[in-house]
């Protein structure tokens, strides 16, 4: 299931990788797989922006900010539909988060 359609704040520094597979273990969504001894975001709307990939690496090759995708998206769903809980997440019900 996607949370919220091309608006996560994530990032990875892959110079910045080890590899060591931690963010892969904390993110409760699956958003990273390994590949190549690197870290690789596979699934980017699945993440929920919680942080806890970046709290957990060691490297500091991840980098989001927590909560901002659904401010981006509620925003994004004022311009679109002209009400910010309409659509905003993938509910059908409306509301955010």
């Amino acid at each position: 299931m996607v949370y919220m359609k091309n608006v996560s704040t994530l990032k990875l520094d892959k110079d910045l990788c080890t590899g060591c597979g931690r963010c892969t273990e904390v993110c409760p969504r699956e958003v990273f797989t390994i590949e190549n001894r690197k870290a690789s975001i596979t699934n980017l709307d699945n993440c929920l922006e919680c942080g806890a990939c970046m709290n957990n690496c060691a490297f500091k090759a991840l980098n989001v900010k927590s909560g901002v995708g659904c401010a981006a998206a509620m925003v994004k769903g004022l311009l679109k539909y002209g009400d910010m809980d309409k659509g905003t997440c993938g509910c059908e019900n409306g509301g955010c988060c």
